[in-house]
């Protein structure tokens, strides 16, 4: 989460005029909810050979009267099934009172709808490929936010080359001009940001690595494309290009590049504030974080790339060791804004996470035991012991992953990678395994538990909500491949099934996504280009219990998973951001896998 306020993150003149896709009152999503017929369920339909469940929310003042459920051939109105709906319980996160309908059974192809006592849900289709275009969008929406070149996704969702003009920042230790192309632009702003790109970027080839023949196949027409490396690949590598641009000549890296506060809301070619690259302000300038994010990346990307393009493989992994060498040198150099800046920050006071996966990741690409021996260590350290356990322990820690906190990514790296190791490895890695399992045991029983079957407790209805159901279902998908049940894979599918529909506002949370998406990101080219949608494929933060800009703390308090509004200004609801679609991408990916 980065920390603004309602002017900083705006603009000035973005608070005064607010445009016209701003959404107020009755007319957001969220009131809509009565409007339904109170069955909710995936809206991208679902696959011939998986799960297939809807929620029924019984309304208020109503009579729950009926026990059976159909699910008719649309069109024809033919009964292809008929169940039983499970009993009234009360969901904790919504409020509501639910009953479950269990379709499993149902695996024709073709498309229908849900009928109880009369009401006729949304159509829906039963086919292999419900999740393909999903997926292809999710990733196109990576493309919608280069930064440095011009950008035209088809149907008038393009911007002219922006953020040219770069120059180093005063707490950079430099001055003059700055390389400034490249990148993803990092949210609803048009700042890029090292330790951000280094989880989304992770995940992203993490996904090439778990998913290889989904990806392989995608096709995401970007001037890239047909010139030997997949789209997927080449997709990321726009953004790996632009985070070794901020790697200085000992190996270190700058935080980010950003101009030193948010432009208003007006497209990236007409923000001409000056692009920094900021530092922490005094020597050695460069952070640690940062620093060791691109190490564990560009160790990834050596090896995913090396099929596609040795020299560039060759570079990451030149980059990642120069990196790793930094981190490992000043490994307690934290960042926060320097005087005069005011964008994100992504501020984190505890580095070691970071270099625990930099040379879990180093490790995994190039056995050499320095780099096993610094992860071992590490985690001993942590563990407060110096000889592995064999028993499960909860001080591992095993958790969703997030920008700040990246220990599970370093363990699972560590259990996958093929090398034999050091003589504890055996022990360490069943130790990791155990702990993974009993995390993701813990994912299952919360989704069983929940009335739209998401893995979310309540605590998690934080910033960027959605994103803590796509890294959970990481930690799931994990799980999938180091056990034999497949209880994790369907519980991953839970949380997909919830980000695009099955939750108590009846929204599709991702942008032209599904019957009923949201339409109000907190994104600039969104607001500002003229066109009545918002840019595709884009994943809301979700609903935020703790709320955080002006917009949302004037919402009434309700159970969490109701606090979201679909209003551009309610950033702590509505923002979008690269590492809350990355693990969308991912799940995707799975969900179109046939390997789960």
């Amino acid at each position: 989460m980065k920390r603004r306020t309602l002017l900083q993150y705006m603009g000035a003149a973005a608070a005064l005029s607010l445009g016209p896709k701003t959404v107020f009152g009755e007319t957001s999503l969220a009131s809509q909810d009565a409007a339904l017929s109170g069955i909710f369920f995936n809206q991208l339909g679902f696959q011939p050979r998986r799960t297939k469940l809807a929620t029924l929310a019984i309304r208020a003042g109503s009579a729950d009267t009926e026990n059976t459920f159909r699910v008719r051939v649309d069109g024809t109105g033919e009964v292809a099934f008929t169940g039983k709906l499970g009993a009234p319980t009360k969901d904790d996160a919504s409020g509501d009172t639910v009953r479950q309908a269990d379709f499993s059974a149902l695996k024709a192809p073709g498309m229908y709808r849900i009928e109880v006592g009369g009401a006729l849900s949304d159509r829906f289709p039963v086919r292999e490929d419900a999740y393909a275009n999903a997926l292809r969008l999710t990733m196109r929406a990576f493309s919608g936010q280069r930064c440095g070149c011009s950008v035209d996704l088809g149907n008038g969702y393009k911007h002219g080359p922006c953020h040219k003009d770069g120059a180093y920042h005063a707490s950079s230790g430099k001055s003059g001009k700055a390389p400034s192309s490249g990148g993803w632009h990092d949210a609803g702003d048009y700042g890029r940001y090292v330790v951000n790109s280094g989880i989304t970027c992770g995940t992203l080839l993490w996904g090439w690595e778990m998913y290889p023949e989904t990806l392989r196949a995608l096709r995401l027409d970007i001037p890239e494309s047909g010139k030997g490396t997949p789209d997927y690949l080449a997709e990321v590598r726009w953004n790996l290009e632009w985070m070794l641009s901020l790697q200085d000549t000992d190996g270190g890296v700058f935080h980010k590049q950003t101009s030193d506060h948010f432009c208003a809301f007006i497209m990236p070619e007409k923000d001409t504030l000056t692009s920094y690259v900021i530092g922490t302000g005094e020597t050695p300038y460069k952070s640690t974080c940062a620093t060791a994010d691109l190490a564990a990346v560009m160790a990834i990307a050596a090896r995913s790339y090396k099929p596609f393009d040795t020299p560039f493989s060759e570079r990451c992994l030149q980059a990642a060791r120069q990196a790793w060498a930094w981190a490992v040198a000043h490994p307690d150099v934290t960042f926060a804004n320097p005087p005069g800046v005011s964008t994100g920050d992504y501020g984190d006071k505890d580095c070691r996470d970071e270099l625990l996966w930099a040379s879990a990741e180093l490790w995994r690409t190039t056995g050499e035991p320095a780099f096993e021996q610094a992860f071992l260590a590490e985690l001993s350290t942590r563990l407060g012991a110096h000889q592995p356990a064999a028993s499960v322990s909860t001080d591992l820690a095993i958790e969703a992953p997030s920008w700040g906190n990246l220990r599970s990514m370093a363990c699972w790296s560590y259990v996958m990678a093929e090398h034999r190791g050091s003589a504890d490895a055996a022990v360490w890695k069943q130790r990791i395994r155990e702990a993974t399992l009993a995390s993701a045991d813990r994912l299952v029983a919360s989704s069983r538990a929940n009335g739209y079957g998401n893995t979310l407790l309540r605590r998690d209805y934080i910033w960027g909500s959605n994103s803590v159901a796509g890294n959970q279902s990481l930690l799931l998908l994990v799980a999938d491949r180091i056990s034999s049940s497949n209880q994790y894979a369907e519980t991953a599918l839970n949380n997909l099934h919830y980000l695009v529909g099955r939750n108590c506002l009846g929204v599709s949370w991702v942008t032209q996504v599904g019957t009923r998406p949201y339409m109000h990101p907190h994104h600039r080219p969104s607001a500002a280009d003229g066109i009545e949608k918002p840019w595709p494929g884009l994943l809301s933060g979700g609903p935020n219990a703790g709320r955080g800009d002006a917009v949302a703390d004037a919402l009434p308090t309700m159970p969490p998973m109701r606090m979201w509004v679909d209003d551009q200004r309610a950033y702590s609801m509505n923002e979008i951001a690269i590492n809350w679609n990355a693990p969308l991408v991912f799940l995707l990916a799975a969900a179109n896998s046939r390997n789960i």
